[in-house]
């Protein structure tokens, strides 16, 4: 799919047609941060196609990743239980195996040329769209710059932005070494010039230009330096990154005042894990008013539209993949700037 390349628009309920609607105004005014879960991979994957090590098709779930690692490391699965949680099979491993076999493993899972998927392609091509139309329409640089925040290891993202020619800046989270709780940048997208983020108040390593901006959380495979590989995967990740991670503190200007002032498109979670909800608790945290933000979440659980609910977060309760489809549509077909939408 391409951004370009007019197609029939897809057929929506009401419901979505409004959302669409005020997301598009919203992101007409350069408001809207997404954040891209696990979930984003398998935008439009066949429900008969599963991930097979060494296959570079497509990106493996959670579980699927979960039930690699449990086989390849002597995991004890017992049949007829709850399938094997990540965090706890990826713990499993360090320990047992050590951390760098596990390092190893994920970067020969992650570190493949998998092709990005429609929703990939969506947000590279999205800024140029934008520009075409003469949008955000507003001349304050901080809400002129896409910032895209992402909880994924791979590097299909910033793949799809190249592919769209698209610079953008890279900031990766560091799980363990010298630079543990710290992220790493990458002006302009290239993985020369890296630079440590030591003192986030006082870099100035985002000033001068509007690019985009990936934002990795939870670190992520570095297809050129495997020593800078870094992955929150483990339990003990986790309770070390949950006592760290303040991303008002760690991260450079412009960065905590863009989420101050944004609504938050979260795409491709599951609150299933206790993880997710607690950083999703630490950012809700440091926001000083409250914006209406969206879900997109096919059939949620009761307890997930209420976890949601509280934070001021609007379910959108459809497919990933249509929900893509039906927003480049209308993204397409949006009038220049003074023309409405």
């Amino acid at each position: 799919m391409s951004i370009g390349v007019s197609t029939a628009p897809p057929p929506v309920n009401a419901s979505l047609e409004a959302h669409l609607r005020v997301l598009l105004k919203a992101m007409q005014d350069g408001k809207v941060v997404p954040f891209l879960g696990a979930a984003v991979n398998l935008c439009g994957r066949a429900r008969e196609t599963s991930w097979r090590y060494g296959q570079f098709n497509c990106l493996p779930s959670g579980l699927e990743l979960a039930l690699h690692l449990a086989n390849n490391y002597g995991y004890p699965l017992v049949e007829g239980a709850a399938p094997p949680d990540l965090l706890r099979v990826s713990q499993y491993v360090a320990v047992m195996s050590g951390g760098e076999s596990l390092y190893e493993e994920l970067r020969s899972i992650f570190a493949g040329d998998y092709p990005p998927t429609a929703l990939h392609t969506f947000f590279a091509e999205l800024p140029g769209v934008l520009r075409s139309k003469g949008y955000p329409r507003t001349i304050d640089p901080l809400k002129r710059r896409l910032v895209i925040v992402t909880t994924n290891y791979d590097d299909v993202l910033e793949r799809a932005f190249n592919l769209a020619e698209e610079p953008f800046h890279l900031l990766t989270y560091v799980a363990e070494g010298n630079w543990q709780g710290k992220f790493l940048h990458w002006p302009a997208g290239e993985k020369e010039g890296m630079r440590v983020i030591e003192k986030p108040n006082e870099y100035k390593g985002l000033s001068g230009d509007e690019l985009p901006v990936i934002l990795k959380i939870h670190g992520a495979v570095n297809r050129a330096v495997s020593n800078l590989d870094s992955f929150v995967i483990t339990e003990d990740d986790y309770i070390d990154y949950l006592t760290r991670i303040d991303l008002g503190s760690l991260l450079p200007a412009p960065l905590p005042a863009k989420f101050q002032q944004s609504q938050f498109l979260f795409l491709g979670y599951s609150l299933s894990d206790w993880n997710m909800k607690a950083i999703l608790h630490r950012i809700w945290r440091d926001r000083q008013r409250s914006a209406r933000s969206w879900a997109v979440q096919l059939n949620p659980a009761e307890m997930d539209q209420k976890f949601w609910s509280r934070r001021d977060v609007d379910i959108i309760n459809v497919d990933l993949k249509e929900y893509i489809d039906s927003l480049s549509e209308r993204l397409r077909n949006m009038s220049s700037l003074g023309g409405g939408v």
